[in-house]
């Protein structure tokens, strides 16, 4: 029997397991939509701007463990999707995006609404094609899906012209897919391992550098077993934040530009670094000559090209994270003797370090962000949380721990404003029975605060939680510290001083119920209201203008160096 091809497609995404889309229409893929429509088992999901939806499909595919799928047309629908594409390229995050094209005479004629997506996305995604060939389609979709969500996960595009949509042809769709040029890694080299442990049995100083990638394999017990038998003390990135829980006596806390002092001195001074998960970006190495100088490098990935690319290492190991940590943990046992005085000599120097220097913050006028975290700590204990970007999400990242039982999403490679709102609608989306909180600042939250209406219309009640110091944060910290606080660009008020816009009045335009918060004893009392609350809500918390995030370490300075005050 022949279908059309947007019926194949409909039954490709039936077959993949997809029930959300998150979509926007346009002239180049509304026989998609149409298509969509007389299958109502698939939810579509109408947001009001493409980079929202984008950023909604990341939520939906952290929260839900599958690819997020999105369907946007051709032209500025497709290029309106590019800056989440490479957020979710950055963080691993798998998608699938679908974008309609020009039919196929007019492709390479600048015909209305054509751009070549692939071309633009060629470096930001894991595989790109435009499907010519109406009899390819189903082949495409399904690599589309196998490539996306195996192996280092990521982003894929896929782009279809309206003749293809339209024209009949088969309705066979592939149960497996096999591909020569795509063979994600299986196993692990059990040399290169034994070589790997061999080195943290004999270290004196051991360190554990943790990334996304051991939460995203779902090795976090795994990974808090072998740190605790062996005695080795657990570091992290941003969004490594949660992979072993905050009360684990292996716990030493974030590191990098924003980390604890202990842990960027732990990194400074450890023998051995054992990396997993972690691509060993600038924020969290400084810089390069000088990050883990003294330290014999580990570096398990998934990702062979992600080894050695920016930090030369001793042992590389290619693999996925739960995988290898699975065999670790066979070998592990706990140290004896001098062995274990060593380590616990090293631990109580990390312990040292961090009484020298705790995470502390205070303020003498307006909310203070910390007392903000340990509210939502407090009154949210079972929850998701998504950040946006900017200091709100240094503060989070301090001071409200991370556990199973509230998960935090944030942009971490890219560093996208404008994520968290949308990212907390996908995450929704994707768990309707939690309860799901945006912490934003009050520029990034502008960025993408249309989709309120997506929220109301679609009966995705989340929770914002607005930190407005009238600045972008920080860009202004910077300015301070290092541009004699020339304030360019980065203040949001106008020139009396006045606010734009009135979030209260602006949450009531779409009908949402919003509290101002001016005190700090009002904080436990607004966030109750927003815990009790079944529908969307806003709380907008005034905290002080010239507030900064501390530890920094300067771009481009050593991890050690850093600004405490």
């Amino acid at each position: 029997m022949e279908i059309s091809g947007s019926a194949l497609f409909v039954k490709a995404l039936k077959e993949e397991g997809v029930d959300t889309v998150f979509a926007y229409p346009g002239g180049n893929n509304t026989d998609l939509l149409d298509e969509l429509y007389k299958n109502p088992d698939i939810r579509v999901i109408l947001p009001r701007h493409e980079q929202a939806l984008i950023h909604e499909a990341e939520g939906y595919a952290q929260v839900s463990g599958k690819p997020g799928v999105c369907l946007v047309t051709s032209g500025p629908g497709a290029t309106n999707t590019v800056t989440g594409i490479a957020d979710s390229h950055y963080d691993s995050v798998p998608l699938v995006v679908f974008t309609g094209q020009v039919s196929r005479p007019l492709i390479g004629n600048d015909a209305f609404q054509e751009v070549d997506i692939i071309g633009m996305t060629r470096q930001i995604v894991k595989f790109g094609s435009t499907v010519r060939e109406r009899e390819k389609l189903a082949e495409r979709i399904k690599m589309a899906f196998h490539i996306a969500n195996t192996g280092k996960k990521g982003p894929v595009i896929l782009d279809i012209p309206k003749d293809v949509q339209t024209e009949m042809g088969p309705s066979d769709y592939p149960k497996e897919i096999h591909m020569r040029s795509y063979r994600p890694p299986e196993g692990v080299h059990v040399g290169q391992l034994k070589k790997a442990f061999s080195l943290l049995q004999s270290a004196k100083m051991p360190l554990i550098l943790s990334g996304h990638g051991v939460m995203m394999s779902g090795a976090e017990d795994i990974l808090k077993a072998f740190a605790e038998t062996m005695k080795i003390p657990v570091v992290t990135t941003i969004l490594g934040n949660g992979a072993i829980p905050v009360d684990s006596p292996s716990f030493v806390g974030n590191a990098g530009m924003h980390g604890r002092f202990a842990a960027n001195m732990a990194i400074t001074h450890c023998d051995v670094l054992f990396s997993i998960g972690t691509r060993f970006n600038d924020r969290i190495t400084g810089e390069l000559s000088d990050f883990a100088k003294n330290a014999k490098i580990i570096h398990v990935d998934v990702d062979t090209a992600s080894i050695s690319r920016n930090v030369v290492v001793d042992i590389p190991v290619v693999a996925d994270a739960k995988t290898a940590l699975e065999k670790l943990l066979e070998w592990a046992k706990e140290p004896e003797g001098d062995s274990l005085k060593e380590l616990s000599d090293w631990r109580n120097t990390i312990d040292s370090w961090e009484k020298e220097h705790p995470l502390s913050l205070s303020v003498n006028e307006g909310v203070d962000p910390k007392k903000i975290m340990e509210g939502i700590d407090e009154v949210f204990p079972d929850c998701i949380v998504t950040l946006d970007v900017g200091q709100h999400q240094m503060w989070a990242t301090q001071f409200l721990p991370v556990k199973r039982e509230r998960p935090v999403i944030s942009s971490g490679g890219l560093g996208t404003m404008g994520f968290g709102f949308p990212a907390a609608i996908g995450a929704k989306a994707a768990c309707p029975e939690k309860k799901v909180l945006a912490i934003t600042g009050d520029g990034g939250f502008q960025m993408n605060m249309q989709e309120m209406a997506t929220a109301v219309a679609s009966r995705l009640p989340v929770t914002v939680i607005i930190l407005n110091n009238g600045y972008l944060g920080m860009v202004r910290q910077m300015q301070e510290l290092f541009y004699e606080k020339r304030y360019e660009a980065t203040c949001l008020t106008d020139d009396n001083g006045r606010y734009i816009p009135d979030f209260i009045k602006w949450a009531q335009s779409y009908g949402v119920s919003a509290i101002r918060v001016e005190d700090g004893s009002d904080i436990k009392g607004a966030l109750q209201k927003a815990r009790d609350s079944k529908e969307p809500m806003v709380i907008e918390f005034m905290i002080p203008s010239e507030i900064n995030v501390l530890p920094m370490v300067k771009s481009g300075t050593p991890i050690d160096q850093m600004i405490l005050e």
